[in-house]
């Protein structure tokens, strides 16, 4: 099982409790490949009774089809949409979703007798999601610094969106432990987990896995396989031969082919692929 919880994250949540009071609103952005797993089990302690909007972030790496199910599922509890923070798409609708709910407090402070005042979200998020480039995509310039490493958003700054709304860019925050050991996989296999902390290899397997729960073909296709098993340790040397992935004498080399194996996952390069379904009606 995946174990990681630096001091710096346990510094980010107790930073975030503060910051937390200073906010009417939170965008939380999901990985739309793991919807569940890019989850914080902490965030409804600590956003209590606060307005949130779910970003289904990196939408184009996921099965468009279950991203459409997740919008459906996750719109029973709270406003949500799907985002490209890398090209923009679907930052007009998340912004209009947060111009709509300033003008709804600015419209009960004004029935008060009191004058408008600027709204303050804020972006949250498991590590390497895409908090910092959703952040530039709604500034409209690079004003936070991204980057494609887990934990690379530094400090605490404000950010003025148009006239009446000011963002909150926070450093992501991952609970202690993963009690589900699958969690902790599908964290490492999609990038929210230093390369540096975790089996590759077992990832790997898992990645095989659940490759084949959702279609093996996505395996033969890419692989050039026809797979007469469907144990995973069996199948990532078949994968290490296509790509090349040899050491000397012809033996596999599996550290080398685990990390290919998930860069293309990654990469999107086996197609979209989305890890997690929804159960409809919980």
């Amino acid at each position: 099982m995946v174990q990681w919880y630096p001091g710096h994250m346990a510094k980010a949540r107790r930073i975030l409790n503060k910051d937390l009071k200073l906010v009417d609103l939170v965008v939380e952005v999901l990985d739309a490949r793991i919807p569940v797993s890019s989850q914080n089990p902490d965030l409804d302690e600590l956003i209590k009774d606060k307005k949130r909007i779910l970003a289904l972030n990196k939408y184009d790496l996921a099965d468009s089809g279950l991203t459409r199910q997740w919008l459906d599922y996750f719109t029973e509890k709270y406003q949500a949409v799907r985002v490209n923070s890398l090209n923009g798409e679907g930052i007009n609708e998340l912004i209009g979703l947060i111009k709509n709910y300033a003008n709804e407090i600015n419209q009960r402070i004004t029935k008060k007798g009191r004058n408008k005042r600027e709204i303050r979200i804020m972006i949250i998020g498991i590590p390497n999601v895409g908090k910092s480039a959703l952040i530039n995509a709604l500034a409209g310039m690079g004003m936070a610094k991204t980057g494609n490493r887990p934990g690379v958003t530094r400090g605490r700054q404000w950010i003025k969106i148009g006239d009446d709304i000011q963002l909150l860019d926070t450093p992501g925050i991952l609970w202690p432990k993963f009690d589900d050991e699958d969690i902790g996989y599908k964290l490492a296999i999609t990038g929210a987990i230093s390369d540096d902390v975790y089996d590759k290899e077992m990832a790997a397997y898992k990645l095989i896995t659940y490759l084949l729960d959702i279609n093996q073909d996505i395996i033969e296709q890419n692989y050039q396989l026809e797979l007469s098993t469907a144990q995973a340790y069996d199948i990532l040397p078949l994968i290490g031969r296509k790509r090349g992935c040899l050491m000397s004498g012809g033996k596999v080399d599996r550290a080398r082919t685990a990390k290919t194996l998930i860069h293309e996952f990654r990469r999107g390069k086996l197609g979209r692929v989305t890890l997690e379904k929804p159960i409809m009606g919980d």
